[in-house]
């Protein structure tokens, strides 16, 4: 059996890390087979040509048709099969937020969900997108049970994923319909791949800027690789990289055998 090491980050501008110096040279040094990053916020013409041509990587872009928002991007060692944009509903796929890898033994799903801020019409849009999103999961995974599923979810899921879980209980990212989501999607046949191997607080993937929460550990961990039951026994480890600067989110990394 291979293993493969996978990488996801939510990287809060692509272009602003890569100026910083905190990107290609992390890149070539962790070397992971497949790295998943979201919110880039550029259009596939404005990646810096030094990003296209790393190592062996193939790179796969999907870009919001607003410029400077959203959008998600692929390295891959192994080659996939296919590469898709979006995941066929035209309101989401418009914003940029879905690459769907096909690697033969299983499916990536590399996704940036809607953050619930900006107002109630904003919570609908991020409500309609897990529902939508969860009615294809189903679907696909009759004819393709291997599916990894990974991003920014913008939601921790139980009081133990976020420092301040009462402050925080009428606050999109932990509002109940948000969290209950994350249990439909482990009631379908999905495991939270962090959860295979840890139980313990304290351990989260995002912190605030403004109030420089990160120095405190005050964080929320919102970025998820789940797993279809299917593929589960394939996994063999997941953790989290809390001490990869660069971004207010942190790299998240799972382990897989095929």
């Amino acid at each position: 059996m291979k293993s493969l090491r996978l990488l996801c980050w939510n990287v809060n501008g692509l272009r602003a890390i890569h100026r910083k110096g905190l990107f290609l040279d992390w890149l070539v040094k962790e070397r992971p087979d497949v790295l998943a990053i979201q919110e880039t916020k550029l259009q596939e013409d404005q990646v810096p040509e030094e990003l296209w041509e790393v190592l062996d990587y193939k790179v796969y872009f999907n870009s919001a048709q607003r410029k400077g928002y959203s959008g998600v991007g692929l390295w891959s060692r192994p080659q996939p099969v296919e590469v898709t944009q979006g995941f066929g509903v035209k309101r989401f796929d418009a914003e940029g937020r879905t690459l769907v890898a096909d690697y033969g033994d299983f499916l990536l799903y590399n996704v940036y969900f809607p953050n619930g801020g900006q107002g109630e019409e904003r919570l609908q849009y991020k409500y309609d997108f897990y529902d939508a999103f969860l009615k294809h999961l189903k679907k696909v995974k009759k004819t393709r049970p291997n599916i990894l599923v990974c991003g920014d979810v913008n939601t921790a899921h139980k009081e133990i994923d976020l420092a301040r879980p009462k402050e925080n209980e009428s606050n999109t990212g932990f509002l109940p319909d948000e969290r209950a989501w994350i249990d439909k999607l482990l009631a379908s046949g999905f495991c939270d791949t962090f959860r295979m191997f840890e139980d313990g607080g304290e351990n989260y993937t995002w912190w605030d800027y403004k109030t420089r929460a990160r120095e405190r550990n005050v964080g929320w961990r919102i970025d998820y690789f789940f797993v279809s039951e299917a593929f589960k026994d394939n996994v063999e480890g997941a953790r989290i990289l809390a001490d990869v600067v660069g971004s207010d989110h942190c790299p998240i990394e799972v382990q897989i055998g095929i």
